[in-house]
């Protein structure tokens, strides 16, 4: 825990962090709450959402989209902070929304489920969905276990999405709004063979959640099973290990005003009833050598 100071705590559940204009935005997910956070730490209610706010994503003129997890709906905080409805998801997504990302032409690029986690549901593939700037939706790509985490490299060409369930990154490229060539980016072990979420948990070499470049190409990942940071090079190759001191980490944001300051979203459990129950989770910082690029 040494190397992490903690810039926020006391929250329900911190998901999703984005930095912008100087400060970090992220998800509490059981206060149904965006907050943004300067790195003095001074804190301001962003948006208040009325179902459980997921991932996070900023259009190009600076609305901020959101997804809204249950309901399986895209929400828009518009400049006056009004908020609005952006995209219906449930005909599409079988299960509840998750991570997103926002790409530089206003898509949104839309992870869920794919199964009913806190059921204790088995395990199942499920898709990735596009909704283009003005709201359409439309089905991206299908056979991911749990898409999670999603980066998208500085020229704009390679979406990467963290498969949570699978032990595994996989990219795709992306041209004209379209995914193609769908390649593992980093292997951690075999894809489990497992279907129950807590035996993946326990056997999976790395379990991935929230994920960030930086300017060398690699990839930060909350690896939710072994508490820690991990930065990983195309391929799987672990370069760096950041232990979180006991707390698991589900996302991860490089950011600060030179890009070199990790932001980590921590918690003792993702269960739900305790999570509401006990606001033990926090925003955790450090610094490291090579700053952020791409998105988020």
């Amino acid at each position: 825990m040494s190397a992490f100071t903690t810039l926020l705590d006391g929250l329900s559940f911190t998901e999703c962090p984005r930095w912008r204009d100087g400060r970090l935005y992220f998800t509490d997910r059981y206060t149904r709450r965006v907050l943004a956070v300067s790195i003095d730490g001074t804190v301001e209610t962003y948006a208040r959402i009325p179902g459980f706010p997921a991932g996070l994503g900023f259009l190009p003129d600076g609305r901020l989209l959101i997804t809204s997890m249950r309901d399986r709906k895209i929400l828009r905080r518009e400049h006056d902070g009004s908020i609005e409805e952006h995209a219906d998801l449930t005909a599409l997504a079988p299960g509840e929304l998750n991570d997103m990302l926002v790409d530089h032409d206003g898509r949104a690029w839309v992870g869920n489920f794919g199964f009913d986690l806190f059921a204790g549901s088995p395990v199942c593939s499920t898709v990735l969905i596009s909704v283009a700037p003005g709201g359409a939706a439309a089905l991206a790509a299908d056979g991911l276990v749990f898409p999670n985490g999603t980066a998208l490299t500085p020229d704009g060409c390679t979406l990467i999405v963290a498969e949570t369930f699978a032990n595994r990154l996989s990219a795709f490229t992306l041209s004209d709004g379209a995914l193609t060539n769908r390649r593992t980016w980093a292997a951690f072990g075999d894809p489990p063979a497992s279907a129950d979420v807590g035996r993946i948990i326990k056997e999976a070499d790395v379990v991935p959640d929230g994920i960030c470049l930086d300017s060398e190409g690699a990839v930060w990942v909350a690896d939710v099973r072994n508490q820690r940071l991990i930065r990983v090079a195309e391929g799987g190759a672990i370069l760096d290990e950041l232990n979180t001191g006991g707390l698991c980490v589900f996302a991860c944001m490089l950011g600060g005003d030179d890009g070199r300051t990790l932001f980590a979203c921590a918690a003792p459990t993702f269960d739900e009833t305790e999570a509401a129950a006990h606001h033990r989770s926090s925003i955790l910082m450090t610094r490291v050598a090579v700053p952020h690029a791409g998105l988020p």
